[in-house]
């Protein structure tokens, strides 16, 4: 399939090869660095640090309190869809102390997934409105945490104060078919337009 002639965001093109990038963005804790990590068929690139005293009282930690480490720049994983075709995933960073570095991540990108969790919803609000005014594409993926509450799509999409076009999916970002479906839809989505059904296969 050539997505080059279907989206601005394509890079990396060529009449041989093909290289897609992908932004998984959310907040802090939502499960960035999981879904990469679940995905990647390399050893994904991690920049992940010791959470220390400087970050009491600025990062937000409610709903998990046992997180000890956080990504201080981005993490990166690979998926080969088929010879000459390419998924590249760049997780930014949650906090808004490192939000600078995501004009320079988003370069290119074909779109986004935007993690969110149902129990500190407003945390994805920043890359919501981010993807919105850029026009990049994106996807926003309920990552259910173990004892979170299930709201369906429609509730999720009126509280995020989106509009109907942009997917919902329910996800478990630990699990590979999961992550797969999340991707497999924003990649129809960007391309093509077109919202595939919701719900894994």
């Amino acid at each position: 399939m050539d997505y080059a002639a279907s989206s601005p965001h394509v890079t990396g093109v060529t009449s041989s090869a093909l290289a897609i990038k992908i932004l998984i963005a959310g907040g802090f804790g939502v499960g960035k660095t999981t879904l990469v990590g679940t995905i990647s068929e390399i050893r994904p690139l991690h920049t992940e640090e010791l959470m220390s005293d400087r970050s009491i009282g600025v990062d937000d930690t409610s709903g998990v309190e046992n997180k000890i480490t956080t990504t201080v720049a981005l993490d990166f994983g690979r998926i080969t869809i088929r010879e000459g075709l390419w998924l590249y995933l760049f997780g930014t960073p949650g906090q808004d102390r490192f939000w600078f570095m995501w004009d320079e991540l988003a370069l290119g990108a074909l779109g986004a997934v935007v993690l969110a969790d149902t129990r500190r919803l407003q945390d994805c609000f920043p890359a919501v409105d981010y993807f919105e005014q850029r026009g990049i594409p994106f996807v926003v993926a309920v990552n259910c945490f173990d004892g979170a509450r299930r709201h369906e799509p429609a509730k999720i999409r009126k509280a995020l104060g989106i509009g109907p076009r942009p997917p919902i999916v329910l996800c478990d970002v630990r699990e590979r078919e999961s992550v797969k479906h999340v991707l497999t839809t924003l990649v129809t989505y960007a391309v093509k337009g077109v919202i595939a059904d919701p719900r894994p296969a």
